[in-house]
This record gives C-alpha cells, sequence and structure tokens, in this order.
C-alpha cells in the first residue's frame, strides 16, 4: 500500500529532531554521513518525501494510529546513499497521515 503524498511531515520534526545533535537517539550524525545538516533540512524533507512512493508496510495498531514503515535509500547532498526505515502514523481521528521519525535500516 502505498500512503498519500500529501502526508505531514511537520519542519521542526525534520530541524529540531532529526538534523539537531542529541546525547540520546541522535539522528544527526547518521544524516550528515549523507552531507544533510540544519542548512539542508529543505532537502531531507524533500527526499524524506520521496519514500512515499514506495510501499508502506503496517506494522502495528493502536486505538490513535495505524503505523506503517516504508524502508527506501536517501541519497544525500554529498550524493551518499543511506538505507532508511521510515516509521509513519495515520490517525483514526481525522485520516491525516504524519511522518514520525526514520532511522538506520541495517536489515
Amino acid at each position: 500500500m502505498n500512503l498519500p503524498t500529501d502526508s505531514l511531515i511537520a519542519p521542526a520534526k525534520i530541524h529540531d529532531y532529526l538534523l539537531k545533535h542529541r546525547e540520546v537517539d541522535d539522528k544527526s550524525g547518521f544524516l550528515a554521513l549523507a552531507g544533510y545538516d540544519r542548512s539542508q533540512a529543505h532537502l531531507l524533507e524533500q527526499d524524506i518525501r520521496a519514500l512515499l512512493r514506495l510501499e508502506a508496510a503496517p506494522t502495528e495498531t493502536t486505538e490513535y494510529v495505524e503505523k506503517f514503515t516504508i524502508c527506501g535509500v536517501l541519497t544525500g547532498p554529498n550524493g551518499r546513499r543511506l538505507r532508511v526505515r521510515s516509521i509513519w502514523a495515520k490517525l483514526h481521528t481525522t485520516g491525516e497521515t504524519r511522518f514520525v521519525t526514520l532511522y538506520p535500516d541495517h536489515s
């Protein structure tokens, strides 16, 4: 199944979560390997949105959301390719689909 191409990707999720160094569960170092940094936040958002063209696998359903995983490759500004697993949530109340997070795909 494919998720809607207009799924919500909150700018703060990119700029203040994925691309900001964190002491625990840091993703900025991984993304920096491909040249993504806070000045490249718009490129990362575009590349994450491009993952929506790929097949989404349902992974969990709660009373509030249905979660999906999309595995794919991000090609960063420096040309390096990163295998990622992105997580998306479809809200039962509104039907809206939102980007949750991504992390390296080691499978």
